[in-house]
Formats: structure tokens, C-alpha cells, sequence
């Protein structure tokens, strides 16, 4: 959060630690031992995440065959049926990297038994020369290595890796390291650089190898993934008909401009190659990272932070390729998103990233589990045009079904994903440097770290967040000397109120604030973030919402339900942009008007129409649209005609 900082050395090998641990970076995060979510909302979604959505993730897997397949890979059975497409296993990683992240903020003992059971089962299905997949390498099985385009083998290891990667930074377990070991092994004789020059389609293990690099002191793993990101763009895989821009495989990674293709494909490997450019000190390829970034965020990313406008290739479009009612915009997308941008802030603390990470999660991420857990988006639509009807909840459902969420998919990466970014979610919201402690994100959780030196940080965070703008920041200890504290200022806010000690406050319009000083136990510094909702234009480029407007409060995109319209339909409504939205207490109210066209009318050039006042409706939140059973909603609303 400042303009030039300083680069700091960590390694983490030595300390808890979390997802992203890099060697070199300007911003240090923090671990499960440092910061606790308390209360509030993020206290409530991790909370429901451990205690169903975990377990509804194992109940499903149990039920149709996933979590078996390891069972009957690891028995002298022949011939059996693989239950699930290819890639069912990473699903089953997914699901344990999540219970890691559980157990290491707090020991359950049926948490930590139900998750060394699957552990036993995914070790005892390794082969002896490390390689562990269900789907390849048996006789009635296609050989190994045989699909790098569709089997996603690499891609399930990846997930393996980052499980174990989990493990290792809160100290829960050292099986699954080990069977990660093996494989990574196996996978540095058969594509390291003496090995097979290839990729896989999908990309993932990049940035695992990288991970497990650094949290096993391994260089050689990190010097894997390097090959992998340089072999990317060589036209190693065979050609399809989406192109290879969908494998990421047109272009060389430090010569692309923006990402393309298929979208979670996309950002795993731009996390990747991140990580690679950081700890291999790659200035080009971390510019060139930074570059995608940048012109993804200006061309091909929706309000919500949603990425992917392709339902066909579930791709990114072209630039400002953005229509609302035929988003892809996957959830998985929106987590991928989210993994890339805190990879930017840590190396270089601008609030940019942490302000996509708080749109992406917000909206986009947090639209997906249902309120009780058991059921997900996999794709999110901007525009709902027809009610949809309401899964069977019983049976497994294609992915962009139905308008309302599903328990479960054919391919079901997203419910596992979800499981593994609230267990760890908190572990962005926070990080230290020499000088003092930066928050990036807010809502109510406790700090209890010490910087370099020794200095300890301990500090209560305290706020309605994300309906209610005001932050309270209590230290609980003296810190012994002058600390700073850095505090993002969302730049949907544009300004803060900010004070000290009962101070008078100070309007600070900035990106982020510093208050530097001497913090003794019971100071409190305040803050107040506008957020009173208005209007939001989006740029004329993006055709498909052209002549429209959004609302936002806050950080919350808003949503027009037809549950909250009194009669008509969401696809005939206009706003009057004359009138400000009124701010309610987790959402805003419009006046809404019906535009009605005469009866067997022409809807091109002029024609005589009307508009029939509703009055006043409210809007919600989008992340929860369609808690309330099938429904029709929009984001974008038409602005009205105004008189002439």
C-alpha cells in the first residue's frame, strides 16, 4: 500500500503459513494462528462452510462413486467402472485441501478423522513410481499421458499438490506430503527437463509445483513449473475447434497482451507463471502478467468481477464482449480471479488488486452457494429472462442448467472451490510489512502477529461490512514503537472518514490511508466508508448494456428480482437515472416504470409506446438472487425515456 515498498525475504518453511507463500514480496500475509474471523458475515459463511458444505461436498462424492474410485485403484480388482468423467479426482484434493485450512485454525477431532480417512485412501492408491490418477494407466484404461487436451491428469495433480501444500502450512499431516513428494518426483523424471516436452490442457500444476517448491525447500519443483510456463504457447497440443487460444497454447505467456480462451484456464496459469516470474526474479514475465491484468480488468471483466462471456467455450470474448444474459462468468472463474490478483498484491501492495478481490468475492464468488449450503451456481448470469424451473435435487445436473442452483454437477469443480476459498478466506484480508500492518478487506476478525523486529500487532476489527460502511480498529497491545497502519480505501468509495483517539475525522480521498505513530492498547482508530448506493454506468464499448445503469451500495452490486416487483416483468422495466437510488439497509429502492408497446406494434423505428409508473421496488444484493425460489432478475436496468 505504498508507493515504493520493500521487498521482504520469508521462507515457509519454518512457520504456519497459507495459500500463497512467496520468498520475495512486498506485503508478508498472514497464517490461521494470526488472524480469526469473530463474527459478522464472513464469521457466518465459514461457519456454514464447515459445518455443511464440507460435509455436503463427502455425502455426494460417497454417494455417486468419486471418493470410491480411490478404493477400487488401490484393491487387486480388475476391470472395474471408473465412476465420473476424468478429472473426478481433484474434487476429492479440492475437498482436502478445504478440511486443512478447517483444522488448522482449530482441531476438531471429527473433522481431522474424517479427513485422515480420505488421506489414507488417496495415499493407497499411488503407484509405486509416485503417478496416482484413477482414470489413466490400467490395462482396460488409457494410457497414461494419452489426452494431455481433455484428461486434465496434470490438472488433478495439481490439486493433490495444493492439498498437501495445506498441509504442510498448518502442520495437520505429513501422509499426504508425502504421496505429493512422489508424485512431483514422478512428474520432474517424466517432464522434467531430461523428460517429455509437454503441457497439460488445462492448466493448475504451475502454480501448485511452485507452491510445493516453496514450502518443501524443493528448487526443482519451481524449475518444473518454469518449463511448463515457457512451454506454453508452442502449439503443443492438438488443435480443436474453439483454437489454441482456449489451451492458452497461441501465444507465449510473456508475449501475450490479455488473458483469452477458456477462462479458469486462463487465470491458473497467469498465477502460475506469477509465481515462477517471483521466485525466479523474471521482471518480463511479471510484467507481462501485470499487462494481462490490467487490460482484463479494462475490457473483459463484468460489474460483479464475473470473467468468461462464452458459454460454448466458457471463454473470455473479445474486448467489451460483456452481455448480461449470456454470462458464463463461472464461479470457478471468479476464484481463479481472485488467486491471481492477491499473487499481484502481495508482490507489489496496490489497492487495485485488493479492490477486484473484494468485487469478485462479494458478488461473483459468494453468488453461488445457496443460503443453506447445499446447493451452487456453477455459471452467473447477469440477466435472468424466464423463471427456469428447480433442479431435482436428488440428481446430478449440467452445469448451466436451471436459474436456480444446483446440489450437484456432472462436473462439479465449483461446490469443492467454494469449500476451499471460505476455509481460507480470511487469510487475504491482512498482511505486515517491517513497518507495520496493512487491511486490504473488513469485516469483524482479530489480528495477533509481530512484524520483523519483533514489534507485536494485535488488533480488533470490528464493522457491519459489508451492508454497513463503518470500521473500528482496536489495538489490544502497546506496540512499542512508531507502526504504521495502511487501510485501503475501496475505490468504489472514493473517500474515508478517518480518526484517531476520538479525533476530529479527517476526509481522506485517496486509495489508501497511512496513519503512522505509537499505538497503545486501547486506542481505536475509526473509519467510515460511504455507502450509499447510486448509479453505475458502464463504459459506451460494452454494446450489450448500452443506454442501461446498475446500481451499487457499497461493494454490493444490486439486482432487480422479479420476487420484488409488485406486477410485470424484469425484462420491461426502466429506470429514471434523474432520481438517486434510496439506500436501504442491505440494498436500495428505484422507482421502477413498465414500458408497454401497442398491440401489434412494430419494435423498430418509431412507434407508440408507453410507461406505466410501478413505483417504488426494491433491490437486492446479487449474490443472493434466487434464494426465494425460480425467479427472473437483472443487473443492468434500461434508463427510462425522458420527455422531449
Amino acid at each position: 500500500m505504498r508507493s515504493t515498498p520493500v521487498t521482504t525475504i520469508h521462507t515457509s518453511t519454518s512457520t504456519f503459513a497459507g495459500p500463497v507463500q512467496p520468498r520475495r514480496s512486498a506485503l508478508t500475509p498472514l497464517d490461521a494462528t494470526e488472524i480469526r474471523l469473530t463474527g459478522g458475515y464472513w464469521r457466518e459463511k465459514q461457519q456454514l462452510n464447515a459445518h455443511v458444505v464440507l460435509q455436503h461436498c463427502e455425502d455426494w462424492m460417497e454417494r455417486i462413486g468419486w471418493a470410491g474410485n480411490f478404493d477400487k485403484a488401490a484393491s487387486q480388482e480388475t476391470g472395474w467402472e471408473h465412476a465420473g468423467i476424468e478429472f473426478v479426482d481433484s474434487e476429492i484434493y479440492k475437498l482436502l485441501e478445504a478440511m486443512a485450512w478447517e483444522l488448522g485454525r482449530s482441531h476438531d477431532a471429527a473433522l481431522a478423522a474424517r479427513y485422515n480417512r480420505y488421506v489414507h485412501r488417496v495415499a493407497s492408491a499411488q503407484d509405486a513410481d509416485g503417478y496416482l490418477h484413477t482414470s489413466f494407466g490400467r490395462p482396460w484404461q488409457p494410457a497414461r499421458y494419452s489426452n494431455l487436451e481433455w484428461g486434465h491428469e496434470l490438472y488433478s495433480f495439481g490439486h493433490l499438490i495444493q492439498a498437501a501444500v495445506a498441509a504442510v502450512r498448518t502442520r495437520i499431516d505429513v501422509t499426504l506430503v508425502g504421496v505429493a513428494r512422489r508424485l512431483a518426483d514422478h512428474l520432474w523424471t517424466t517432464f522434467g527437463p531430461n523428460g517429455r516436452v509437454a503441457v497439460c490442457g488445462h492448466p493448475e500444476i504451475e502454480l501448485a509445483l511452485v507452491e510445493l517448491g516453496r514450502a518443501l525447500d524443493e528448487p526443482r519443483y519451481v524449475e518444473l513449473a518454469r518449463l511448463f510456463v515457457e512451454r506454453r504457447g508452442r502449439g503443443l497440443l492438438a488443435p480443436i475447434e474453439y483454437g489454441q487460444e482456449y489451451f492458452q497454447d497461441d501465444v507465449p505467456v510473456r508475449e501475450a497482451e490479455v488473458l483469452r480462451g477458456h477462462a479458469v484456464r486462463a487465470l491458473y496459469l497467469a498465477a502460475g507463471a506469477f509465481d515462477v516470474a517471483v521466485e525466479t526474479g523474471d521482471d518480463d514475465l511479471a510484467r507481462a502478467v501485470r499487462t494481462q491484468w490490467e487490460n482484463t480488468i479494462a475490457r473483459r471483466t463484468y460489474v460483479t468481477g464475473g470473467m468468461g462471456s462464452h458459454h460454448q467455450d466458457e471463454a473470455y470474448g473479445a474486448d467489451f464482449e460483456l452481455p448480461p444474459d449470456r454470462a458464463y462468468s463461472e464461479t470457478c472463474a471468479g476464484i481463479a480471479s481472485n488467486m491471481l490478483s492477491w499473487r499481484l498484491l502481495l508482490d507489489d501492495g496496490d489497492p487495485r488488486y485488493a479492490d477486484l478481490i473484494e468485487r469478485t468475492l462479494l458478488n461473483n464468488i459468494m453468488a453461488s452457494p445457496r443460503e443453506d449450503g447445499r446447493a451452487f451456481f456453477y455459471t452467473n448470469t447477469l440477466h435472468q429472462r424466464t423463471d427456469g424451473v428447480a433442479p431435482d435435487e436428488s440428481a446430478l445436473n449440467a452445469r448451466a442448467l436451471s436459474s436456480l442452483r444446483a446440489p450437484w454437477f456432472e462436473v462439479s469443480c465449483c461446490p469443492t472451490n467454494v469449500a476451499r476459498t471460505l476455509a481460507s478466506v480470511e487469510l487475504t484480508f491482512a498482511t505486515t510489512t517491517d513497518s507495520g500492518l496493512q487491511l486490504h478487506q473488513y469485516g469483524d476478525f482479530d489480528i495477533d502477529t509481530a512484524l520483523a523486529d519483533g514489534t507485536p500487532v494485535a488488533v480488533s476489527v470490528r464493522s457491519g461490512y459489508p451492508y454497513d460502511g463503518h470500521v473500528s480498529i482496536t489495538w489490544r497491545e502497546d506496540t512499542g514503537r512508531e507502526v504504521d497502519l495502511d487501510l485501503r480505501i475501496p475505490s468504489w468509495a472514493g473517500s474515508a472518514r478517518i480518526s484517531r483517539g476520538g479525533e476530529t475525522p479527517v476526509v481522506r480521498v485517496a486509495r489508501s490511508a497511512t496513519l503512522h505513530g505509537r499505538f497503545g492498547a486501547g486506542d481505536v482508530v475509526t473509519v467510515d466508508f460511504p455507502v450509499e448506493a447510486r448509479w453505475v454506468t458502464p463504459d459506451p464499448r460494452i454494446d450489450a448494456v448500452r443506454g442501461q445503469v446498475a446500481v451499487q451500495r457499497g461493494p454490493l452490486v444490486l439486482v432487480l428480482e422479479s420476487t420484488d416487483l409488485p406486477r410485470g416483468d424484469v425484462n420491461d422495466v426502466a429506470v429514471d437515472i434523474t432520481m438517486s437510488p434510496t439506500t436501504t439497509r442491505t440494498g436500495a429502492s428505484v422507482e421502477v416504470l413498465r414500458n408497454a408497446q401497442t398491440p401489434g406494434g412494430w419494435p423498430y423505428g418509431r412507434q407508440d409506446h408507453t410507461t406505466e409508473p410501478l413505483g417504488t421496488v426494491d433491490l437486492v444484493p446479487y449474490a443472493t438472487w434466487a434464494n426465494r425460489g425460480p425467479s427472473t432478475m437483472r443487473v443492468w436496468l434500461p434508463v427510462a425515456d425522458r420527455p422531449r
